[in-house]
């Protein structure tokens, strides 16, 4: 991340960007899949737009509210604030090594956050959105309280594993009900899971909870529902297609009141005084998580914008004023509807003029070497994986952008990995860069050449093709495809390989051709210096490192980073004949191919082997499964076929009397079944 800036502020009559990215529950450590899901994708459309010169703002932070950081807390015999801190620390410490360049990283537990959420809520209610519901809960009375579903420990009512809590049985990844459903007026159980606990008792104190009546609060979504339809079908039009897929599937089936209380410590408490709503009632419940969370935003945002002062308004300019303001929201697939119905639907509710979203950005999951990342298992490679392998930030930047999964599912690959840095990275783009600077360094000075383009149509050519590429990775980047943008940016790489090879750069050349070498290494110089700014959103330390080796500085003694700018054109003309580059360095190193195993190896290899025989043995065994129950149709159809030529035999037997002689050879077995059995005529 970089260093502190001041607040930028959205101007009008501008593009002004605010940017995203889902918060990071804080009780884990992120893995490569979260990384490339959210916050890194949103780095790299936040760089561009910076690039671009709009009025850009970033904003993120951890999620640290909800049972699941109560659970961990308890587990690691700390408090909620206490856990929330260090595993803030972690993400924040990954995410800067990462080089994401967020204005704020925040979190939630900020009076800012308790005071937006409780004015949405208090909007919500007084509009009449908000909805009462009397439900049966589990209570302990130990400790004197209504018990979250995680807070209930107990068997399975499906598998019978021992250790399944009162939301899901990991045994057997069913959902679960903490208590088993009442019948309703027909006897029948009203489940609202798959199944319950048998013998249900108090993570806290093991007692056996009882049923209580509880309220709780619910979004009335289904009130807003025809509202949510009207503004999608303007907003999502920019959306991907498994975004608004996602969308429609809760559309479709009909929005239903969604419960936004919990029975929790840890969380922002419900406002008191509000008319027609019990104090008693929720004096000791808090919003749901999934309420609250992406009101972190703005919340998060107001820290940043409005750091000294808690009446403070700043942060509305972004958060409340859609016509100069584009959101941009980035996230994996999970997330979608908390973004794209309970949030807008939350906004919609208050009437106010909110700034909604604009641009969803979702991406498909990650994969690990053909298994899928788990932390308790020791797969994959997390946050602090990566850097412990000693690979410089922006290779695992490259290769995890190149690998984004925008529209399907992805694969991490030891094997790609190191083939992205050899050959992407070192051959293509490392040399063709230190072949210039060093060439320009040893023949002409370490100065841009005077050079006249118009004497080489080559030359313009290669200019032309250049910008034509240019143009694709504005327009690739401006539609969030981000991995078509990296495409575009290694075409005018290999661009810039040909246009050397095309013309034989070499001391023959600048013996025979001093004008064509002159020309060839300021337009080349030139060509470096475009790539290394659209580059930048990408790579920004990579991208660094060529401006530097261009002699590009930054605006002061101060602040040595050149300032990155993505041009609308390419005009070849940025570095000027007589200006003085640097020093030629290599970007990259070569990755031996013996790490492949080894890094196989340590992150997870053998628990992968594991994981990948117990699915083929599950695949196997489903597989004959299938044809134990085909083979038993098909015996039980033969048997049926069997019986009933059996009874049709029978029935002819006991209607048409057999001649004497024949029926004696039927019975002690020797007629042929060939021979026609004739009855008996009638007399």
């Amino acid at each position: 991340m970089g260093g502190p800036r001041k607040p930028t502020l959205p101007l009008p009559g501008k593009e002004n960007i605010l940017i995203t990215s889902a918060l990071p529950y804080v009780n884990n450590v992120p893995h490569l899949g979260n990384i490339i899901g959210s916050v890194l994708s949103a780095d790299v459309f936040a760089r561009f737009c910076r690039a671009r010169g709009l009025p850009t703002v970033y904003v993120c932070g951890s999620d640290q509210y909800g049972t699941a950081t109560e659970t961990k807390a308890l587990s690691e015999g700390v408090d909620p604030a206490t856990l929330c801190a260090k595993y803030h620390a972690i993400h924040k410490d990954i995410y800067d090594w990462f080089r994401l360049d967020f204005d704020v990283f925040g979190r939630t537990p900020t009076p800012e956050h308790t005071e937006i959420v409780q004015d949405i809520f208090t909007r919500l209610w007084n509009n009449g959105f908000i909805e009462q519901r009397e439900t049966t809960q589990a209570y302990c009375p130990t400790h004197d309280s209504f018990l979250a579903d995680r807070y209930v420990e107990g068997e399975c009512s499906l598998c019978h594993d021992k250790g399944a809590r009162g939301d899901q049985c990991d045994a057997c990844g069913n959902l679960l009900d903490p208590l088993e459903p009442d019948l309703d007026a027909s006897g029948n159980q009203e489940t609202k899971a798959t199944g319950w606990l048998i013998n249900p008792r108090c993570k806290l104190d093991g007692t056996t909870p009882e049923r209580r009546q509880t309220k709780h609060l619910y979004l009335r979504l289904d009130s807003l529902q025809n509202e949510i339809k009207e503004w999608l079908a303007e907003a999502e039009k920019g959306w991907s297609a498994n975004c608004v897929s996602i969308t429609h599937s809760w559309l479709d089936q009909g929005l239903k009141p969604r419960g936004i209380t919990r029975d929790l410590k840890w969380g922002v408490p419900i406002p008191t005084g509000l008319d027609g709503l019990s104090d008693k009632d929720y004096a000791k419940k808090v919003f749901y998580v999934w309420f609250d969370a992406c009101i972190g935003y703005p919340s998060i945002t107001k820290t940043y914008t409005d750091a000294d002062s808690q009446e403070g308004t700043n942060w509305e300019k972004w958060w409340k004023n859609p016509d100069d303001v584009s959101l941009y929201q980035f996230m994996g697939k999970d997330n979608v509807p908390f973004h794209t119905i309970i949030f807008p639907a939350s906004q919609l509710g208050t009437r106010e003029n909110w700034t909604k979203v604009k641009h969803v950005s979702t991406t498909e999951y990650l994969n690990y070497e053909g298994g899928k990342f788990s932390k308790s298992k020791g797969i994959g490679v997390f946050g602090n994986n990566a850097r412990d392998t000693g690979i410089d930030p922006d290779v695992w930047r490259y290769y995890l952008l190149s690998r984004r999964p925008e529209t399907s599912d992805s694969e991490f690959k030891w094997e790609e990995f190191v083939d992205c840095n050899n050959n992407d990275l070192l051959k293509n783009l490392g040399n063709l860069c230190q072949r210039i600077v060093k060439f320009c360094q040893a023949k002409m000075d370490g100065v841009v050449p005077e050079y006249d383009l118009s004497k080489f149509p080559a030359l313009q050519q290669h200019k032309e093709e250049v910008d034509k590429h240019l143009q694709e990775y504005i327009a690739n980047l401006k539609t969030l495809k981000l991995r078509s943008g990296l495409a575009a940016i290694m075409s005018i790489s290999a661009l810039g390989n040909k246009l050397l090879q095309d013309n034989k750069l070499s001391n023959q050349l600048i013996a025979e051709e001093p004008d064509r070498c002159r020309a060839v290494i300021g337009i080349a110089l030139n060509h470096i210096h475009l790539l290394a700014n659209i580059l930048s959103p990408y790579m920004p330390a990579k991208a660094q490192s060529i401006l530097q080796q261009l002699g590009v500085k930054g605006a002061s003694e101060e602040d040595q980073e050149a300032f990155a700018h993505i041009p609308d054109q390419w005009e070849a003309d940025a570095l000027k004949p007589g200006h003085a580059i640097g020093t030629p360095e290599l970007l990259f190193s070569t990755i031996p191919a013996g790490k492949i195993e080894e890094w196989r190896d340590a992150y997870g290899g053998e628990e992968l082997r594991k994981q990948k025989e117990l699915e083929v043995e599950k695949a196997a065994a489903k597989k004959a499964a299938r044809e134990k129950e085909k083979e038993k149709k098909k015996l039980k159809k033969a048997a049926a076929a069997a019986q009933a030529s059996q009874a049709a035999e029978g029935s002819a037997k006991t209607t048409l009397p057999m001649h004497p002689a024949l029926a004696a050879q039927v019975a002690d077995g020797t007629a042929k079944e060939s021979e026609p059995v004739d009855p008996v005529s009638k007399a």
